[in-house]
């Protein structure tokens, strides 16, 4: 028995029957990942700014309830829904976090224990529920509506982490380092096998998101608060170009599907 079957304690012809509905886990994933979360960092502070943070805050909601529907309907993964309900759920969680910050007064302090123990009970109710929490089996709705649950706690906890870093003296470049080495220690615990496939993935993916931000800010803010001074929008409308360029590469050469998929539809061009 492999260690993916062993994360995967379900029947493998059941999770077969149903295309996955997340992308295979490859370099571009974790490229695409780190911008999206720059993006919906700057992007939130944007709308905020222009539009107010209840009517942001509104816009941000509908928007994610919207992309996360159009994701819902599909049969398997399609990279430009995928990759559209992640950004959303970034500009969301972001502002999620810094709602109960700005608008509520919770310091970054409480805030993030807080949405350490919203990830976690996520973990416990989906593990407990379906036996795995491997991303290679997000073949059924209710796993699938996990899957997005987390996701969405670790974009709010990661926004709260990134936000509680830059403000206790390491700035945002010095968190952009911290967050650099900090994602360096899951990748390396499972490169010798000290942490299993599914623990270091998590843990990876939710520092991606403070990483992200950190860089994002860094280079949008002014340089009094120790940043590039870009500004918002431009960074904002940078990553964004980025993140379509590599959504459109993905969904051309369908580098990021799995393989049974791949070849269907390979099969399907060569008829």
């Amino acid at each position: 028995m492999t260690a993916k079957h062993a994360l995967d304690d379900r029947p493998l012809v059941s999770l077969r029957q149903t295309a996955s509905k997340v992308p295979e886990v490859t370099v571009y994933f974790w490229m695409i990942k780190v911008l999206t979360t720059g993006m919906g960092e700057t992007a939130s502070d944007l709308l905020a700014r222009l539009l107010g943070p209840v009517p942001a805050v509104a816009l941000g909601g509908l928007a994610l309830v919207a992309s996360l529907a159009v994701q819902f309907t599909l049969r398997r993964y399609v990279a430009w829904a995928y990759w559209t309900a992640i950004v959303m759920v970034s500009v969301f969680g972001t502002m999620a976090a810094d709602v109960l910050h700005v608008g509520l007064g919770v310091p970054y302090a409480v805030s993030a224990p807080a949405f350490l123990v919203v990830l976690a009970a996520v973990f416990v109710l989906w593990y407990v529920s379906e036996g795995t929490l491997s991303i290679h089996s997000i073949r059924t709705r209710r796993r699938e509506m996990f899957y997005w649950a987390a996701v969405l706690a670790t974009f709010a906890l990661g926004t709260a982490a990134g936000d509680l870093t830059a403000t206790v003296g390491f700035g945002y470049l010095g968190s952009v380092v911290l967050f650099a080495a900090a994602i360096c220690v899951p990748a390396l615990a499972h490169r010798f096998g000290a942490l299993n496939a599914v623990t270091s993935f998590w843990t990876a993916y939710v520092i991606t998101r403070p990483l992200g931000a950190s860089l994002a800010d860094w280079m949008a803010v002014g340089h009094t608060r120790g940043g590039l001074g870009l500004g918002l929008g431009p960074v904002t409308l940078a990553w964004t170009v980025a993140i379509i360029g590599f959504v459109g590469f993905l969904a051309v050469s369908q580098r990021d599907t799995q393989g049974d998929v791949r070849r269907d539809a390979q099969s399907n061009a060569v008829a």
